[in-house]
């Protein structure tokens, strides 16, 4: 009998022990899931700040370019150019046109007066033709082609600026299938001329 009663209590003790050590290890699985949740959520939420932070770069990166560079025509022209014309004069928009297609940027002033801004700017009036034009403290009097008004930027001449008086046919904006001899003319501040190039 005592026997019996000794081996039902080691039985219950053991039993005890045994279910005590599976509630121990469940409660060690069940912290290390949570464990692993929590990591897996942390991860998660740095993985989703780290995409929202490569977003976000991008976008700067992307608008910097678009709009802190961008006027698209001015980011790459060769020089900005004012041009004051009359606004019904069509060979004067040919002649924008010109210098547009030659990597100018233009800015056009059309104004009724034009002869006024010519006298302001220190055109001699035997040079005057139908527009006239600023291109980096330049003067640009009439149809000069863009080519000479790229070598004149780029040589920096001491001129006042450059002319083409009247409306030579053939020149830039005056394309109408005849072709006239015409003189590119640097004039200085004394109003005093010399031959630019010739055409």
């Amino acid at each position: 009998m005592d026997f019996l009663c000794l081996k039902n209590e080691q039985a219950e003790e053991f039993e005890a022990t045994r279910q005590a050590r599976i509630l121990e290890l469940m409660t060690k699985k069940r912290r290390q899931k949570i464990s692993a949740t929590k990591a897996s959520r942390r991860k998660g939420g740095l993985r989703k700040i780290t995409i929202v932070s490569v977003l976000l770069v991008a976008t700067a990166v992307a608008a910097f370019f678009w709009f802190g560079n961008f006027d698209g025509q001015t980011q790459n022209a060769f020089a900005s150019v004012t041009v004051y014309k009359s606004p019904t004069c069509g060979c004067c928009a040919e002649w924008v046109d010109h210098l547009e297609d030659n990597g100018f940027a233009v800015t056009v002033a059309n104004r009724r007066d034009v002869d006024s801004k010519k006298r302001e700017l220190g055109v001699p009036e035997r040079l005057y033709s139908c527009h006239t034009a600023r291109v980096n403290g330049y003067v640009i009097e009439g149809h000069v082609p863009a080519a000479d008004i790229k070598e004149l930027l780029e040589n920096e001449p001491d001129v006042v600026g450059l002319a083409v008086p009247g409306m030579p046919h053939g020149s830039p904006g005056m394309e109408t299938g005849r072709v006239d001899k015409y003189d590119v003319l640097a004039f200085n501040e004394y109003r005093s001329t010399r031959v630019f190039r010739r055409y």
